[in-house]
């Protein structure tokens, strides 16, 4: 895509990610300003340092998204050091232990609902809370072919609240459209990240199970992703509105 994105500021929460790590990167490459957000200090100042500032800059600030105060002094800080808040790619998750929903035990189910769910309620909450004051933004939610598109037996909490931020998506999109706030969804399916590994698998045992499931016949390149999510973000899809991007390769068509 050919879309610039400079003199922008890009918040990425889940900033440790690997799929967060490959849209900061592609965002910094065509000029942004990226503000990495993770819970874990560590990996988060890791993942940063391993980024190139490109044409752009490269920074962090450390925030759980499931507490509401913290989710509003990340954005208050982003806004603080860099004058403003332009694109949001919120891309904190949790799997979570798998299991038949007779066999889920509660605290996962709170747990995955807690980041995938709330997290994202909470973050455009509070995101769409500065960005209507300057009356322009763009939001990009973190959903997943596994939940609204498709499901997998013992992933139950996982597929329910991805298939919740989907809808939860299409909703604040309506809400918002008019305060000049354009928000939309990215649906992967298995990416080359540790989660599309099952466990004790290998990548050999990986590629040889993909090839027989997904119909293009291997996982996604994260950079594909980064992709999807860039164009959303981008005056190129200035008219769309709401939309869940799926992209898994036809595993879900």
């Amino acid at each position: 895509m050919s879309a610039r994105f400079d003199n922008k500021i890009v918040l990425i929460t889940g900033g440790a990610g690997v799929i967060a790590g490959f849209t900061a990167q592609a965002f910094a490459d065509r000029g942004a300003t990226v503000v990495l957000a993770d819970r874990n200090p560590d990996k988060l100042a890791a993942a940063a340092a391993r980024l190139r500032p490109g044409c752009g800059k490269i920074d962090w600030v450390t925030a759980d998204v499931t507490d509401s105060s913290q989710v509003a002094a990340m954005v208050a800080e982003v806004v603080r050091r860099h004058g403003g808040l332009d694109v949001a790619f919120n891309s904190a998750g949790t799997f979570g232990r798998g299991a038949p929903v007779a066999d889920l035990d509660e605290d996962t189910w709170s747990a995955v609902l807690n980041v995938n769910l709330t997290g994202v309620f909470l973050t455009m909450k509070h995101e769409i809370a500065y960005m209507r004051t300057q009356g322009s933004g763009v939001i990009v939610n973190m959903a997943s072919n596994i939940g609204a598109h498709g499901r997998r037996p013992g992933l139950a909490a996982y597929a329910a609240s991805k298939a919740a931020v989907s809808v939860l998506t299409q909703t604040a999109a309506r809400d918002h459209i008019r305060d000049g706030i354009r928000i939309n969804a990215v649906s992967p399916g298995a990416s080359d990240t540790p989660m599309s590994y099952r466990p004790g698998e290998t990548q050999a045992d990986r590629d040889a199970r993909v090839k027989v499931a997904v119909p293009a016949g291997r996982v996604s390149d994260p950079a594909e992703v980064a992709a999807a999510v860039l164009w959303l973000a981008s005056d190129e899809s200035s008219f769309v509105v709401g939309h869940d991007l799926v992209v898994d390769g036809g595993a879900t068509a």
